[in-house]
């Protein structure tokens, strides 16, 4: 039997709040399951310890990565944006670990998928900027999520349609030129980084979707294909390519 890859997944840094404050290290249930049933690979959770965390040494035990969404920000400094807006929750511990980590794999060119938080991690670790608060730009949708629904009823709706890049790595894997999608976030890319092709976009002009020129395989999306991995065509079929890339 062909050994499953291994797909690192990064973590939250938390401090849960009950009789007595405890860190930990987390990651929703929905990538977990995504990586094992859709991609066909073991999934191994990487702790948000920051400079702590021997790079090298993780990214020599696994073959590939998948960057997570999560309910906090990047901070703005990381960014270049020192003085804009408090845009909180935010997770130190994650930023310091997860976009060094984001160039060390890129530059052994291990398969990365990013989700979310992670398409932004991807951004700004190679040079881009974001919208702090991206409802408030002109022509702007505002694509934060509802809070007077619950996290399920959220992600399980289709929020809006993307436009999918001709020629681009989505379109080819889909054979679509449009998606309707479960797209979440209060964030979103501003500058993109030097070395990033935008592989799908929102009808306001937000780009949804990016891929790395050049890289063997490094995809990123704005929406949530985890939480439908093993019931929706594209979800399955994207996880599976990043799966197959991992294997290789």
């Amino acid at each position: 039997m062909a050994r499953r890859p291994v797909i690192g997944l990064n973590t939250c840094f938390r401090t849960t709040h009950g009789t007595e404050e405890l860190p930990v290290h987390l990651t929703p249930q929905t990538y977990v399951a995504a990586v094992a049933k859709a991609a066909g690979a073991l999934p191994l959770l990487i702790p948000a310890l920051g400079d702590a965390l021997d790079h090298d040494a993780l990214l020599d035990r696994i073959d590939g990565l998948l960057l997570t969404g999560s309910p906090s920000n990047v901070h703005p400094s990381l960014y270049g944006q020192d003085n804009a807006e408090p845009c909180p929750p935010f997770d130190a511990e994650r930023d310091a670990t997860t976009l060094p980590l984001i160039r060390a794999a890129l530059a052994r060119d291990l398969p990365i998928l990013a989700i979310c938080r992670g398409l932004q991690e991807l951004n700004v670790a190679l040079g881009g900027s974001l919208f702090p608060h991206l409802h408030r730009i002109a022509g702007r949708l505002d694509h934060r999520s509802d809070p007077n629904k619950s996290v399920r009823e959220q992600y399980s709706a289709l929020a809006h349609p993307v436009s999918l890049t001709p020629g681009g790595t989505l379109h080819a894997l889909t054979g679509v030129s449009e998606l309707t999608v479960n797209s979440l976030h209060g964030q979103g890319i501003d500058r993109l980084a030097v070395g990033l092709c935008v592989e799908a976009t929102a009808p306001d002009g937000q780009v949804e979707a990016v891929r790395v020129a050049g890289a063997r395989f490094a995809l990123a999306v704005q929406w949530h294909p985890e939480w439908t991995a093993t019931t929706d065509p594209f979800s399955r079929a994207l996880f599976a390519a990043f799966g197959a890339a991992a294997r290789g």
